[in-house]
């Protein structure tokens, strides 16, 4: 994925965004000394180009009764993936219906529970990020549900204690 040419004011209202996605056009021009024009059109550059994902709020777990946070590293059945060796498109597709990857990641975006879910070197396969009410609805979550996939061979699970730093802001350098 080719990375975007940013200038300085291009990183300043990213900067600005990430702190504040609500300010409006004309307060995001003000913060970095252009006129409303050419700052609406930087914006939009950004966003038609990817760099901008998405505008969302932020939400409190706490305060919507999801007290505990919860990382799980996930280890699946043993996979072989012979379709990047088959050369075939007919032998990859039918491979990739039956990989327990593609399973499992299917699987997790059906669950509420799970906010992030990454795919890992090392010697777990997926890291989870769970929010959950308590340690009762964590239980639920993993005795009826990640236990439940086939594909999961082996879990370990961490709890957070305390919030040291949690952003969803990227480092613009």
């Amino acid at each position: 994925m080719p990375t975007i040419a940013l200038d300085a004011t291009d990183r300043k209202i990213l900067a600005i965004l990430q702190e504040d996605g609500r300010l409006s056009n004309q307060e995001v021009a003000e913060r970095v000394n252009l006129s409303p024009s050419p700052c609406l059109r930087r914006i939009k550059q950004l966003e038609q180009a990817g760099v901008i994902r998405q505008y969302v709020a932020l939400l409190e777990p706490d305060k919507i009764g999801l007290g505990l946070l919860a990382y799980i590293n996930v280890r699946l059945e043993k996979h072989s993936d012979p379709l990047y060796l088959s050369g075939t498109k007919a032998a990859a597709a039918q491979h990739q219906t039956m990989s327990p990857r593609v399973s499992f990641s299917t699987a997790v975006e059906r669950w509420p529970e799970v906010v992030a879910c990454y795919a890992m070197t090392g010697e777990m396969d997926f890291l989870l990020r769970v929010h959950v009410e308590d340690m009762a609805h964590f239980s639920r979550f993993m005795m009826e549900t990640l236990l439940r996939h086939p594909a999961v061979l082996d879990v370990k699970s961490s709890f957070a204690l305390q919030r040291v730093k949690d952003t969803t802001a990227l480092p613009l350098l």
